[in-house]
């Protein structure tokens, strides 16, 4: 099959297409064929070596922890889905073990693994995981956000921070979220109310709640 890979650490530079085995499958596994996978920052810092304390690698490393595709099959093991079925997966495990999504097929435990909303397509649904996994956590598991709350989302126009809000609001909580200007209206759709950035930004979140938030979730990346 073909497929992205790197033999060494390092940026853009070590990526190079390859031809590999089809991944070998086993009784509770699914080989999903890849029609949409994404990078996040925690392909890149593993490609750049940052974590190679914690983080096994075994090269030649096929990267993307996030795919969108199609059944190939299924094992036994794995009777929730079918040929055919449209998915998409957080396949960290996979890829420790030199299995990423930048390939064509890709060999999946059922668990990391759900069916794809019919709304969105194969691109769109490939960079939910992981972000959305995150969000899903800081908001539900971690922060416990609840009906009336007023939440405020440090950098809510981003994948995490925009997810984030979708996702508070759903539960019912009222969302101001700091954003730059030219995100202002995209935050709106999503149900936020938008506060810009920069010097004067805890003035503006007072303006909008005089009392102050109840709970803060900051989105914004670092080094």
């Amino acid at each position: 099959m073909r497929a992205v890979v790197y033999r060494r650490y390092g940026g853009p530079e070590v990526l190079e297409p390859a031809e590999l085995p089809e991944p070998k499958t086993h009784v509770d596994s699914v080989l999903v064929r890849v029609r949409a996978a994404a990078l996040n920052p925690a392909d890149l810092a593993i490609q750049a070596g940052a974590l190679d304390s914690a983080v096994e690698t075994y090269f030649p490393v096929v990267p993307g922890w996030d795919i969108a595709g199609v059944v190939e099959r299924s094992g036994p093991g794995a009777p929730e889905f079918a040929q055919g079925d449209e998915v998409i997966g957080y396949v960290r495990g996979d890829v420790q073990r030199a299995h990423g999504g930048l390939a064509e097929l890709v060999s999946a435990d059922p668990g990391t693994l759900v069916g794809k909303p019919l709304s969105m397509g194969f691109a769109e649904a490939a960079g939910l995981p992981l972000a959305g996994l995150t969000a899903y956590q800081a908001i539900v598991h971690t922060l416990k956000v609840q009906s009336g709350e007023i939440l405020l989302v440090h950098g809510a126009g981003g994948g995490v921070g925009s997810l984030a809000v979708q996702i508070a609001r759903s539960h019912g909580a009222r969302v101001i979220g700091t954003a730059s200007a030219h995100d202002h209206d995209f935050v709106r759709t999503l149900g936020a109310e938008p506060v810009a950035y920069g010097e004067g930004t805890v003035e503006r979140v007072r303006e909008l709640a005089p009392g102050g938030a109840d709970v803060v979730f900051g989105a914004v990346g670092g080094g």
